[in-house]
């Protein structure tokens, strides 16, 4: 389970404040699909960055699994995160010279799992996005919507608890998109991994099993299951 409580965010100083978030609370069920919704600028990326630690607010928790990791060290954080969370972007951020076997072992040498068992998970995770064939390629020749699925592979290949998409089909055309969001979903219900979209696409939202609506930093709206 993650619950956000109370969790307020301010950027700049004295005249130049900005309340990017506003005492948000809020609970996510484990193994939930839930769509942070909201235009640009109302808070939902921030949001995301202090529910990943990412980033700290001025005050709240975010407790995962009963921890409030904000009170945890950097180091301690940048574990936990490593062990337990993805991250999907809009921005594929694929490194373009090395190949799509390559990117997608990088989580994994950083947990430092041995080369065997990594040739088995890397493979596995290129299957789960039909890339394998692509294995050898660079990722600067394959298309945008295959660098948004290596993209993925990347993001699962550790097989994380919590999987973050920031605008993930944000970049990509109708068709595309649909197959992103068909992989991200599937892989939610198949594993049982909470999967936290932020988005602006109702469309996208409606697939979620709860929507929480952001406006001006503040919960405007939540839909969907509750703990």
């Amino acid at each position: 389970m993650i619950e956000v409580k109370n969790v307020t965010k301010i950027y700049g100083k004295k005249d130049n404040k900005f309340k990017a978030l506003d005492d948000v609370s809020f609970t996510i069920p484990i193994g939930a699909s839930v769509a942070i919704l909201g235009k640009s600028g109302s808070g939902k990326s921030t949001l995301m960055h202090i529910m990943s630690g990412l980033d700290k607010p001025e005050s709240g928790e975010i407790n995962i699994g009963g921890r409030n990791i904000l009170a945890l060290s950097q180091k301690q954080i940048d574990k936990f995160r490593s062990r337990s969370m993805s991250f999907i972007f809009q921005s594929f951020f694929v490194q373009a010279k090395e190949s799509c076997y390559d990117n997608v072992s990088l989580p994994l040498e950083i947990a430092d799992v041995s080369s065997s068992r990594r040739r088995k998970l890397i493979d596995e995770a290129l299957i789960a996005v039909e890339l394998l064939d692509k294995k050898k390629s660079r990722a600067r020749d394959l298309s945008g919507g295959q660098k948004q699925r290596l993209a993925v592979a990347r993001a699962i290949v550790n097989s994380p608890k919590i999987l973050f998409a920031d605008e993930p089909t944000g970049n990509l055309d109708s068709i595309t998109g649909a197959v992103i969001e068909n992989l991200l979903f599937e892989y939610n219900k198949k594993n049982r991994v909470t999967l936290v979209v932020v988005t602006h696409d109702p469309d996208l939202a409606k697939r979620c099993d709860m929507q929480i609506l952001i406006k001006d930093g503040k919960i405007a709206k939540i839909l969907g299951a509750k703990s």
